[in-house]
């Protein structure tokens, strides 16, 4: 770069900074019901990888009040010790105020999903989700009747 009267002359293309992209894709889901469980790493990664992101995040939501999303070893003990602890916490029954108002039986299922949380966030690097060795994003039904769901999955980034 040149410097003449006060002004940078550049010699060659002027560098562009790279704008930041979103992308976002949902994932459907059929659930059996209460205490149902599904892996989602794989298609949360595909999700990441064909939206061109190398560095930035994953937005992970769940569309509904009574599914959860969060991270955990996807393995046999824990996919019952994780239901199995929410229902010691917050057990099925009909005395919940949501049961009051609206005798549908699900009152246990809005506070297990508002105990949880509805969404996640993972950092993105070199296009891939990052995450620990032992550790997958699941969603877990937490209403007490099969259900359709939308995960809606943002990326953002560079």
């Amino acid at each position: 770069m040149k410097v003449v009267a006060g002004k940078a002359l550049r010699s060659g293309p002027i560098p562009r900074k790279r704008k930041g992209m979103v992308y976002q894709k949902q994932i459907l889901l059929e659930t059996r019901g209460h205490r149902h469980l599904h892996d989602l790493t794989a298609d949360v990664a595909r999700i990441v990888h064909d939206s061109g992101v190398r560095t930035g995040t994953a937005h992970v939501f769940n569309v509904g009040s009574t599914g959860a999303l969060g991270t955990i070893e996807y393995e046999p003990g824990l996919l019952e010790d994780l239901p199995d602890l929410l229902d010691k916490l917050i057990p099925p029954g009909r005395d919940y105020g949501h049961e009051q108002a609206w005798h549908d039986g699900n009152g246990h299922s809005h506070l297990q999903a508002t105990l949880l949380g509805p969404s996640l966030t993972v950092p993105v690097a070199d296009r891939k989700p990052v995450l620990g060795t032992w550790q997958q994003i699941f969603h877990l039904e937490c209403d007490i009747k099969p259900r359709r769901r939308t995960i809606v999955v943002t990326v953002s980034g560079e």
